[in-house]
C-alpha cells in the first residue's frame, strides 16, 4: 500500500485540483482513521470511511491516495506581519504566503503594521488590499488598527470586512502606529460595542524600572539586560487594564503573544467574572527559554521577551487546561541590519521573529512529547484562531461545507530548518552562527527550505518533527514537496460580523 501511495503521491501537481483524497490517517473529529475526503467546488462535500468509497473503474484515477500521510485541517495563523505595502524589503505577500503554504498554513490574517501606510483608515485598508492583489498563495484576511484619534474609522472598516482591530499600550516600534491612551481606548470600545468585532491588545505598559536594575549601565549584548528592561510587571499591568475594560464594555478582547505566565491568574479571574476575553501565545515562547540565549544572539529578540524555563512550563500547562486559547507565529521579520548583528546589541535590535513557515512542526516537536494529541493541536492552531476571526464557518476544521483547506504531512519525520547558500558574511554578522557547533566562517547547508524573504531566524539549524508534504487551499494544491502552484491561488477574506450592520463589503471576492 505504501509503495502505491508513494507513486500516486508524486503525481500531486501544484496548481491542480483534487476531487477525491484518500489516506489511512485522516483526523475525523478527535480520532485518526482511514477515510476518503470528497471535494466539490472547493468545499468538503463529505468524509467517508475508506471502505465506503464506491467508484467505477474509470473514476479510480481521480483518487489521490497519500498512503499513511496524516491529513488535518489547514493551519489558521491569525498573527502575521506581512509589511506590504511600504516595507517590502522586510517581507511581502508573495514570499510570506509561500512560506505559509510550505508550513501547512492555509489562512493568514495580516496585522495592521508594519506596512506603510498602516491599516488604520478605510483608505489605507483599500491600499493594502490592492497591494495584496494577485500575490497570495493562501487565503488572507486583514486586521485593522486602533491609534489615537481614529475611532471614527472603525465602523467603516468593519463594514469593509476587517476581522477586528489591534492596538498597542506601549510604543509599537514604528512611529506611524502610535500607542493608545486611556481616552483612545474608551472611544474605540464605544465604537465597537454591539458590532461583534474584537480588539487585540499588545499588552505591555511602561513602568518605573527598579533603581538597582538600571539597564543603561548593563551590557546590552547580554540577553539578561534586555529581559530586565521588559519585566513581567509590564505585562501584568497592561493585562489588568485590558480585563477591566473587557468587563466594563463587554466587547470581545484578545491578548496577543502572552509571554508572562504571571498574568494567567488575572485572565482566569476576568473570565470567571464574565469577560469575553481570549489569549494567544507564540511558538517562540514555547520553544526557547532565556537561560539558553547566547550573548549577542539578537535573532532571539522579540517583545514581550522570551522568559525563563519555569515560565515556559506554566505556559504549556495553561495550553493544556484551555486557559490559553491558541498558538500563533507572530511572524515579524525585518532586514538583517535591523537585528544589529554586527554589535549584538539587544536593546537596539529590532524585536521580531520569523517563523510563519515552521509553526506546525515547531508546536508538534514539543507538544507530542507533552501529551498533546493531534486533535489538541488542531484546536490550538486551527479551530480557535478561526473562531477568533469569525472564520470558523469556513476554516479550521475538516467538516462538510467547510473550505477544503488541508495539510498532508508526516508527523513522525524529522527535518532541519535550513537555507541553501554559504553564510559567507559571518565576519560581518558573527552571531548568526552562534547556534552551530563550530563558529566557522563558512556554513554549508544541504538544501533550501526557508521561503521567508529574509532567512534570519532563531530556528535556523533546529531539528523539527513533522514534515509537510502538501498543502491544499479550497481543493487546489498550492504546495507540494518544495514546489508551489504556478500562480497564487489564495483569495482575500472579508468578514460580515454577526452583529454588525448588514451592509456588504465593497471588497468581497
Amino acid at each position: 500500500m505504501e509503495g502505491n501511495a508513494q507513486e500516486t503521491y508524486y503525481k500531486m501537481i501544484p496548481g491542480s485540483a483534487i476531487n477525491v483524497l484518500r489516506s489511512q490517517r485522516v483526523l475525523c473529529g478527535n480520532d485518526i482513521c482511514p477515510a476518503v475526503i470528497l471535494i466539490k467546488d472547493g468545499k468538503i462535500k463529505s468524509i467517508l470511511p475508506d471502505s465506503a468509497l464506491d467508484l467505477d473503474a474509470g473514476e479510480t484515477e481521480k483518487v489521490v491516495d497519500v498512503g499513511s500521510k496524516l491529513i488535518i485541517p489547514g493551519i489558521v495563523d491569525c498573527h502575521v506581519h506581512v509589511n506590504e505595502p511600504g516595507r517590502t524589503t522586510w517581507e511581502g505577500y508573495w514570499t510570506a504566503t509561500q512560506a505559509a503554504a510550505a508550513g501547512g498554513v492555509t489562512t493568514i490574517v495580516d496585522m495592521p503594521l508594519n506596512s506603510i501606510p498602516p491599516t488604520t483608515t478605510l483608505e489605507n485598508l483599500r491600499e493594502k488590499i490592492q497591494a495584496a492583489e494577485g500575490k497570495c498563495f493562501v487565503d488572507t484576511a486583514f486586521w485593522g488598527g486602533v491609534v489615537p484619534g481614529n475611532h471614527w474609522e472603525l465602523r467603516p472598516m468593519i463594514k469593509a470586512g476587517v476581522v477586528g482591530f489591534k492596538c498597542f499600550l506601549i510604543h509599537s516600534g514604528v512611529d506611524e502606529f502610535p500607542h493608545v491612551t486611556d481616552s483612545d481606548l474608551h472611544a474605540a470600545l464605544e465604537q465597537l460595542k454591539g458590532t461583534g468585532s474584537v480588539l487585540l491588545f499588545h499588552a505591555e505598559q511602561e513602568i518605573q524600572p527598579p533603581s538597582d536594575e538600571d539597564v543603561t549601565t548593563s551590557d546590552p549584548c547580554e540577553y539578561s539586560t534586555f529581559l530586565r528592561s521588559r519585566p513581567d510587571t509590564m505585562e501584568m499591568e497592561a493585562i489588568r487594564t485590558v480585563t477591566q475594560l473587557c468587563l466594563r464594555y463587554q466587547v470581545r478582547c484578545h491578548i496577543v503573544h502572552l509571554s508572562s505566565a504571571q498574568a494567567l491568574g488575572l485572565i482566569q479571574e476576568a473570565r470567571l467574572a464574565g469577560a469575553p476575553l481570549t489569549v494567544e501565545t507564540t511558538h517562540h515562547y514555547l520553544t526557547f527559554c532565556a537561560e539558553n540565549i547566547p550573548p549577542g544572539a539578537t535573532q532571539f529578540k522579540c517583545c514581550p521577551p522570551i522568559r525563563g524555563k519555569a515560565n515556559q512550563e506554566q505556559l504549556w500547562s495553561a495550553l493544556k487546561s484551555g486557559l490559553i486559547d491558541m498558538v500563533v507565529s507572530d511572524h515579524s521579520p525585518c532586514i538583517p541590519d535591523l537585528k544589529t548583528l554586527q554589535t549584538g546589541d539587544f536593546i537596539r535590535a529590532w524585536g521580531g521573529i520569523s517563523s510563519l513557515q515552521f509553526g506546525l512542526s515547531l508546536f508538534w516537536t514539543t507538544a507530542s512529547n507533552k501529551g498533546f494529541s493531534v486533535s489538541d493541536m488542531v484546536r490550538l492552531l486551527c479551530q480557535k484562531p478561526a473562531e477568533l476571526c469569525c472564520l470558523d464557518n469556513q476554516k479550521g476544521s475538516l467538516s462538510p461545507g467547510h473550505d477544503a483547506d488541508l495539510v498532508i504531512w508526516d508527523p513522525d519525520k524529522e527535518f532541519e530548518a535550513s537555507i541553501e547558500y554559504f553564510i559567507y558574511f559571518s565576519k560581518k554578522y558573527p552571531n548568526v552562527l552562534l547556534l552551530q557547533k563550530h563558529n566557522s566562517i563558512i556554513f554549508q547547508v544541504r538544501d533550501a527550505n526557508i521561503f521567508h524573504k529574509n532567512k534570519l531566524t532563531p530556528y535556523l539549524g533546529c531539528k523539527l518533527r513533522g514534515e509537510i508534504y502538501a498543502t491544499v487551499v479550497r481543493g487546489k494544491i498550492v504546495y507540494s514537496q518544495g514546489s508551489f502552484s504556478p500562480q497564487p491561488l489564495g483569495k482575500h477574506l472579508f468578514i460580515t460580523q454577526p452583529q454588525a450592520n448588514e451592509e456588504k463589503s465593497s471588497f468581497a471576492s
